[in-house]
């Protein structure tokens, strides 16, 4: 339904994972029996995961310990670890800036070029300990880039932006012509950002693999305020879903929805999954983890645009390993630790025993669900407060 916004525009309502509440069936599982396994291409994950291609939170040893954890981590190959030998000294400076200095001086950190012999160096470390490698890179330097990406063995691309369309126009340059990337392509893409029904469906008419889902819901990403634009994550989650559907119907082919940014807490995390993605994208989580190369800092892969930074450095401080995080145990009840044994328990507590049955979980419009009966935990600061 289109809500009135004025006499010449109309809009529908669209939700957020703090507005809907996934609803119990007449059935509940014991969750052992349940299987979080995602399948993309010829590779099969433990965990419907995959670790976000920001500095703050994937670098080569921590996309070895989610490979090892049962997830999927992306390296971001434009980022610090391809244009410094050894970034940890300016992960350093990073770390130490005060905020009314740190985008400007990130901007300058990141006008180091990239070195090329760099980029096959980070995916051969990640592959000499036999996890499945995977890297990002954007669409304007994936046709110079991709090559040493995967002549050094990646197994997944990634191509990312803050918004990726499958008709890009430009009076200055050449675009890229994504259905022709990716049919040259010997190993699956993953392509995004999206937010639309139309936009995921296109993006899928690609030949993608799978499709990134989120437009500026990330905990450091400040793109809805400074350019306007995005779509609240359930509904975005949701038309997507509906894109994969009518792709599969027309073509016989299925392209993974996967749910980018916005999820905090495991409940986030199973609220994505219930709105009908197969795997979702973490950051801030991941940039919390003891292991994560900035130390409980954050920030998007935009904070440090050279004209117009859409991202800020945040502080998430350190809630624990990577093990933790990702899989437990957790030792305290906020939901940012044992993100997916928080999913395994929702999905059996709802009565389904894997993520294509999830999907199809009932979810409602519930903005009491924050908030009703909580006064002590938010009157104290605690749980869900």
């Amino acid at each position: 339904m289109e809500i009135e916004i004025g006499i010449a525009k109309s809009g529908r309502r669209a939700w957020g994972f703090d507005d809907i509440a996934i609803v119990p069936s007449r059935r509940t599982r014991d969750p052992d029996d349940v299987s979080l396994e995602w399948e993309i291409d010829a590779y099969t994950f433990e965990l419907p995961m995959l670790g976000a291609a920001m500095d703050s939170a994937v670098s080569p040893e921590t996309a070895i310990e989610i490979g090892r954890l049962g997830g999927l981590g992306v390296l971001n190959l434009e980022g610090l670890w391809t244009r410094y030998e050894d970034p940890l000294p300016v992960y350093e400076e990073i770390r130490s800036l005060p905020a009314d200095k740190a985008t400007r001086r990130m901007q300058e950190l990141y006008q180091e070029p990239i070195k090329p012999e760099l980029i096959g160096r980070r995916v051969e470390q990640m592959r000499a300990a036999d996890i499945i490698t995977a890297a990002s890179l954007t669409p304007q330097h994936v046709a110079k880039w991709a090559h040493l990406a995967l002549d050094a063995g990646l197994h997944i691309l990634v191509i990312q932006g803050t918004v990726v369309s499958a008709e890009h126009v430009s009076s200055r340059e050449e675009p890229l012509d994504l259905n022709r990337f990716i049919a040259s392509m010997d190993v699956p893409v993953i392509v995004g950002g999206c937010a639309s029904y139309s936009g995921a469906l296109h993006l899928m008419r690609t030949g993608a693999a799978g499709v990134l889902v989120g437009v500026g819901p990330g905990a450091a990403c400040t793109s809805r305020g400074v350019l306007g634009i995005g779509v609240p994550q359930a509904t975005a989650i949701a038309d997507a879903a509906g894109a994969r559907t009518r792709y599969l119907e027309e073509t016989g082919r299925y392209v993974h929805v996967i749910a980018d940014g916005g999820m905090r807490t495991g409940g986030d995390v199973a609220k994505a999954i219930a709105c009908g993605a197969d795997a979702v994208m973490i950051g801030s989580p991941l940039a919390a983890a003891e292991e994560a190369p900035a130390s409980g800092f954050h920030w998007g892969m935009a904070t440090f645009h050279p004209t117009l930074p859409r991202g800020a450095r945040v502080e998430t401080t350190t809630l624990g390993s990577l093990r933790e995080i990702l899989v437990g145990p957790a030792h305290e009840n906020d939901g940012r630790r044992n993100l997916f044994g928080a999913l395994r328990v929702s999905m059996a507590t709802t009565g389904y025993a894997n993520v294509k049955e999830f999907q199809k979980a009932e979810v409602m419009v519930a903005p009491a669900l924050q908030t009703e009966g909580k006064k002590l935990q938010r009157s104290q600061g605690v749980g869900m407060a």
